[in-house]
């Protein structure tokens, strides 16, 4: 057996086995799911399992009870493949009242129709993504994500990242998947993220729901979208890029398309954070273009390392994609969601991230250290902007930003005398 390297979410799942009967795992396929489940099973069914999937399916449609029989936490490993099982789990969760008894593990969503209940209460749902720069010891650690919420004064001058831009850029095409780490070749390694596209379009597009999809269209839909990753641009813009190869696709089966990529966790674009510090004519509130992980857009555009070291313009979207990837897997255990914020007089912040408690963060992601300047500005700007708007506004104030930090791909962390923190990607940790 292979080494497993640790995840973020291994102390999040125990968690939710303490609090609740049972926790479905979701997230992309390939991103380590049902791997990470087996480190806190004590036994398994692999529904997929082909010497035993016909027996299983019909024991499940006989009686499903008997599948749910084996020292707990028991696992579920693509319980979809008979969807009874969701609510025999709910059942058997109602029954024992008890917590930590099955973990559900799988890649695709089930026709709503197959369930009668929707498991609130006693099925918790956990959200994995590819691995972040952290987990797989591409980052060094030595800053971390929560330790800066908790005291935005820490000290961080002179940390320095182990990862040359390169190294960064051969990172953001291989991805985050766990399978390319135990690769031997670079060319190997970088093959995952292309195979995973193809298993998208050939097969995941249609299966997920059960739509029929053309292959060729969702390869120009993600090709499009990769094109477009890190901007806001908007679905007319990439409707009509797509159109000029398949002309006879309609606006609502270009959201169909899109649906299915966002069941699949494939594509995840991020909102507008809209505060009330300018009119809301003025923010914009379109959706950010985004993938679970930067390997995508990569694949999609049929990019490799070597286009990318001599085309950092757009490895910077690259980037930006692989820092968002990054800082919601560090956030994850602190509640963090991210937005982003631009409006029409330039004013930006490439990421808002929220914490449950109110805590927020503005970021900007810099590649390079030419660019620290203009992002900090953008930041410092931002912020002074909410305090004017707390001094007109004094019954409802808006809590002022506890973090300012541009996050690059640079050597050297810093804290500059405004107090906008210098961190390179390559130090940080949850």
């Amino acid at each position: 057996m292979p080494e497993y390297l640790p995840r973020i979410v291994d102390n999040e799942l125990a968690l939710r086995l303490e609090a609740f009967g049972a926790t479905l795992i979701v997230g992309p396929k390939w991103c380590g799911k049902t791997t990470t489940g087996e480190q806190q099973a004590k036994s398994i069914l692999r529904m997929q399992d082909p010497d035993h999937r016909d027996g299983y399916i019909a024991t499940a449609e006989t009686k499903p009870s008997l599948l749910l029989r084996g020292e707990n936490p028991r696992l579920i490993d693509e319980w979809q493949v008979a969807p009874v099982l969701w609510d025999a789990v709910r059942t058997a969760v109602d029954q024992r009242q008890e917590a930590g008894l099955f973990i559900l593990t799988g890649s695709t969503s089930v026709n709503n129709n197959k369930i009668m209940h929707s498991g609130t209460g006693r099925i918790s749902r956990m959200k994995m993504y590819p691995m972040s720069l952290f987990e797989s010891k591409e980052s060094n650690g030595k800053i971390s994500l929560k330790a800066l919420f908790n005291d935005p004064t820490l000290n961080i001058d002179g940390i320095t990242s182990d990862l040359m831009v390169e190294e960064l850029i051969f990172a953001a095409c291989r991805g985050g998947w766990p399978g390319s780490l135990r690769r031997k070749s670079d060319e190997a390694k970088l093959l995952i993220a292309s195979d995973y596209i193809n298993n998208i379009c050939e097969t995941d597009i249609s299966t997920v729901d059960g739509v029929q999809r053309n292959p060729v269209w969702t390869n120009l839909i993600l090709r499009s979208y990769a094109r477009n990753v890190s901007t806001l641009a908007k679905k007319s813009n990439i409707l009509k890029d797509v159109t000029a190869n398949a002309d006879s696709m309609t606006s609502a089966t270009f959201d169909s398309y899109v649906n299915a990529l966002e069941k699949l966790f494939v594509v995840e674009d991020i909102e507008a954070w809209c505060p009330a510090i300018r009119s809301a004519t003025t923010i914009r509130s379109g959706k950010k273009r985004g993938f679970t992980d930067p390997s995508i857009a990569v694949a999609a555009m049929g990019l490799t390392p070597e286009n990318l070291q001599t085309d950092l313009k757009t490895f910077g979207f690259i980037f930006e994609c692989l820092c968002i990837r990054d800082l919601k897997i560090y956030s994850q255990a602190l509640g963090g969601r991210l937005s982003y914020y631009h409006d029409r007089y330039g004013l930006e912040a490439d990421a808002v991230l929220h914490l449950n408690d109110g805590r927020y963060a503005l970021a900007e992601f810099k590649l390079g250290s030419n660019e620290i300047e203009e992002g900090a500005a953008h930041l410092l700007q931002l912020k002074k902007l909410i305090k004017k708007y707390n001094e007109e506004e004094t019954q409802v104030p808006l809590r002022e930003p506890d973090l300012l930090m541009v996050i690059t791909g640079g050597k050297v962390a810093y804290t500059r005398e405004d107090g906008v923190k210098i961190i390179p990607v390559g130090t940080l940790k949850d």
